[in-house]
């Protein structure tokens, strides 16, 4: 990797005050922004993460009016209710502000009258779409009416919030006042202009030429369509009575536009850090060797990527962004989020319902976020996620090291003594993956990073699987050859364990903490695992069962909740909710069953079948045979991460040739509605060959 400056300014979009948040939300900005921050801390690097409510915009005051209270009661209510729910899910904001606050108007006044000193801006008078019932100019979200792109009847005059093109007043048909249902008139009013096609050669030069290679496609594509399409000058004021006065004589009624005054929001946020901490936000803004980077969706491209850098140029003092990694949009059970309609899951109830499993939401998030495309999060992936992965892999292989470990050295942490090759190997494999998480995280991609964590835990269920120290412990090893062995095992396993710790930081935090109080030993960084530092600790810490298995009762529970709020409904609605019934299989008799013969074994090999995309070959340790099942089930599992997980097997069954390979048995799977499938399997380690009923 290229070397980095060692300081680092992150922002995260600044969600507007007319709601909660909801998963979109967190899988669009603030789950990614802050994996990358305390990948950052756990580097050593100085890292400024900034976020805070964005309280100004047509938004708020339409909001206010529905509810009938004042735009800053308004605010109020949901800036609260935003920053409890993330400092509950524990987004680690450095300052999470706002832009009602004082030092926001002051610095973004400020702002203003810089460039207008400087001559950047043009002030024109134009004719403005007016309410003639409501005697006042209507801004862009004040209008609706038919999308010139999608024909959508009720897209607003900056924006049409389902195909998600950005628009201009003058771009809507049909207009209409969303106060009063009337067409407007046109009239007379004066405003200050952005000219952004005087800055079109150096933002060309800033994204299409510096940023080609390393900016998203998304995002570079976006760009780079705004920028051949020609860009037009942009009013930096509009007619309304709340947001930030232009601080201008003669300017009763006009405030700054929000997308001019919302990201100095980010700056007026780092001067109240400041003022809190005591430490100088100047150079995380000014200092020409600190990274800029904007965590964002991708509806907000155009205002990061093109406007606020050419705000900043013009200005001259403060640092552009390096990198704007905007994510996609996030869609639930199929159908794309709505808060108009209450199809979405929102943050803070999420945590009601849910009070303990912050982390079971970032894992879950984090493997589907919308990185380079829209995904989908479904209550049913959710809850198989967490069963199969977080349980079944991470959770199993940390609950089994520290278990073995108290077993067979109740007094003191396993030593390590003579390494065999494979241990050396397996040490090698080990340390290179602090690399490769980082490597990913560097380059914004979380998904791949989180699966390379999880790989770590396959590696470490693999490892115990490979060497099985349960078979060589003995109580009288007078030589203590074996004893030694199964301690230099479980001593490889714990230091596993302490990469564990220490990489599921960024994306696992609570249970990072856990895991580090399981080891005995204080929150590690990334310079500190090389030391071995399990090797200091005297004695384990008291055994944690990291994660609960979730069941179907919880989920359907939180289906029927979404369903029943909102007016939306999808194919996929849950039987239960239209009165059906799902269909029950013939009964059978006690003798039936007894004659079924249910073992518990490991697999200890496994294989795709050449030229059968769905099969692998499996070779299972049943206690004392070793099994050859062909399986259905490659499309839902890379042979590489199964190996060494126990399973049940039907026994007795008759044997199949399958693509000319003798399958002697059946592993037991759960499908649900979607045809997804997962183990079901001991909830811990036993014995291979133990009977089941």
């Amino acid at each position: 990797m290229n070397s980095i400056p060692k300081r680092y300014t992150v922002t995260a979009a600044l969600p507007y005050a007319n709601g909660g948040i909801h998963l979109g939300h967190l899988a669009g900005a603030y789950l990614p922004a802050d994996i990358y921050v305390r990948y950052r801390r756990l580097k050593g690097d100085d890292v400024l993460f900034i976020c805070g409510s964005d309280e100004h915009g047509v938004p708020i005051t339409l909001g206010a009016r529905k509810e009938g209270i004042s735009p800053q009661e308004f605010v109020d209510k949901y800036h609260s209710l935003m920053k409890e729910s993330f400092e509950k899910f524990d987004i680690s904001f450095d300052i999470y502000s706002r832009t009602s606050n004082s030092i926001h108007h002051k610095t973004a006044q400020e702002f203003f009258l810089n460039l207008f000193n400087k001559d950047v801006f043009t002030e024109e008078t134009s004719l403005q779409y007016y309410d003639e019932e409501e005697k006042m100019f209507l801004a862009d979200r004040y209008i609706q009416g038919t999308c010139p792109n999608c024909g959508y009847e009720k897209a607003y005059g900056d924006q049409c919030e389902r195909c998600g093109t950005s628009l201009s007043l003058k771009d809507l048909k049909d207009p209409v006042s969303v106060l009063s249902g009337k067409p407007p008139i046109m009239k007379e009013t004066t405003h200050w202009y952005l000219p952004l096609q005087n800055y079109e050669p150096w933002l060309r030069n800033f994204i299409l030429e510096n940023h080609k290679e390393d900016w998203k496609t998304n995002v570079y594509g976006q760009c780079k369509s705004w920028l051949d399409g020609g860009l037009q000058p942009r009013a930096m004021t509009r007619d309304l009575e709340w947001g930030v006065k232009v601080p201008l004589p003669n300017t009763e009624g006009k405030v700054l536009y929000v997308w001019f005054d919302a990201p100095i929001g980010y700056i007026s946020a780092a001067k109240e850090w400041s003022e809190k901490s005591g430490k100088d936000w100047v150079p995380y803004w000014k200092n020409t060797d600190t990274k800029l980077i904007h965590f964002i969706g991708k509806d907000n491209i155009v205002f990061h990527c093109i406007i606020f850098p050419a705000i900043l140029h013009a200005e001259g003092t403060y640092i552009i962004p390096e990198n704007v990694p905007a994510n996609e949009f996030l869609n639930l059970e199929g159908q794309k989020l709505s808060t108009s309609r209450n199809w979405a899951v929102w943050l803070h109830e999420y945590l009601e319902d849910f009070p303990d499993k912050q982390d079971e939401l970032r894992y879950v998030l984090t493997s589907i976020l919308p990185e380079t495309s829209d995904s989908d999060f479904s209550w049913k992936d959710y809850q198989t996620r967490i069963n199969s992965e977080l349980v079944a892999i991470l959770g199993n292989f940390v609950n089994r090291i520290w278990f073995l470990s108290v077993k067979y050295f109740p007094t003191e942490v396993p030593k390590q003594y003579e390494l065999t090759e494979a241990d050396n190997k397996f040490l090698i494999q080990l340390k290179s993956f602090p690399e490769k998480i980082g490597s990913h995280i560097e380059n914004y991609q979380f998904r791949e990073a989180l699966g390379e964590l999880m790989n770590l835990a396959r590696l470490g269920n693999k490892y115990l699987a490979e060497n099985e120290p349960w078979k060589l412990f003995t109580e009288n090893d007078e030589e203590q050859s074996n004893n030694r062995r199964v301690s230099t095992i479980l001593n490889l396993a714990l230091q596993l364990t302490t990469y564990l710790a220490t990489l599921s930081q960024p994306f696992l935090p609570f249970t990072s903490k856990k895991i580090f109080s399981i080891l005995n030993l204080n929150p590690l960084r990334l310079d500190e695992l090389e030391k071995s530092p399990i090797n200091t600790v005297t004695k384990l810490g008291d055994g944690k069962l990291l994660f609960k298995k979730i069941e179907d009762e919880d989920i359907s529970k939180q289906i029927l909740k979404l369903h029943n709020k909102s007016n939306v409904k999808t194919d996929s609605e849950v039987k239960s909710l239209k009165g059906e019934t799902i269909p029950v299989k013939k009964e059978i008799s006690y003798d039936d069953f007894s004659n079924l013969e249910l073992k518990v074994g490991t697999i200890e090999k496994a294989e795709k079948v050449a030229k059968a995309d769905k099969l692998l070959q499996l070779k299972i340790n049943l206690g004392e045979e070793i099994r050859t099942i062909v399986s259905g089930i490659a499309e839902f599992y890379k042979p590489e991460e199964i190996v060494g997980q126990q399973v049940c097997v039907l026994t007795n069954l008759a044997p199949r040739r399958i693509r000319g390979i003798e399958s002697n048995g059946m592993i037991l799977m759960a499908e649900d509605k979607t045809g997804q499938l997962c183990f079901v399997m001991p909830s811990f380690k036993i014995t291979d060959g133990s009977k089941i009923g």
